[in-house]
């Protein structure tokens, strides 16, 4: 096979493993976030508990366990970002920035059930997760 030949191969492996990401709505960075329990601090002080058993759910933190449509505008190894809608409840857009495995800032808005939303919250790893059921 010739160089450029390979570099055609490449290049479109490449952009197929990317359009599959952004179809999935997949971020890179996730896959540096430890599982467990984690509290979400707002800017007034107000905090938060979720356990994370799967990163992807902080994508859609409004709209949680709702079956919705991503789209990955950003991705990189530090963060990303994405939009989403979910039909029958409304939409978003989240930016992710992974500081540490332990450490992430997350900023979400958008519309739940017709009512707009901003929020932004720092969120640490504070250990396990007190029940999987959550």
């Amino acid at each position: 096979m010739s160089k450029i030949a390979s570099l055609f191969l490449a290049a479109a492996l490449i952009a197929t493993g990317f359009s599959a990401a952004a179809q999935s709505g997949g971020l890179a960075a996730l896959g540096r976030i430890e599982r467990g329990e984690w509290s979400l601090r707002a800017p007034d002080g107000s905090t938060r508990s979720i356990c994370v058993t799967d990163p992807q759910a902080l994508l859609q933190y409004r709209h949680r366990g709702a079956q919705c449509q991503r789209f990955v505008v950003e991705n990189g190894a530090s963060g990303g970002r994405i939009t989403y809608s979910c039909p029958g409840l409304g939409n978003g857009d989240t930016r992710i920035t992974v500081e540490t495995p332990r450490l992430i800032r997350l900023e979400t808005q958008g519309i739940n059930r017709g009512l707009p939303f901003t929020e932004e919250y720092e969120g640490r790893k504070t250990g396990a997760c007190a029940s999987a059921s959550r």
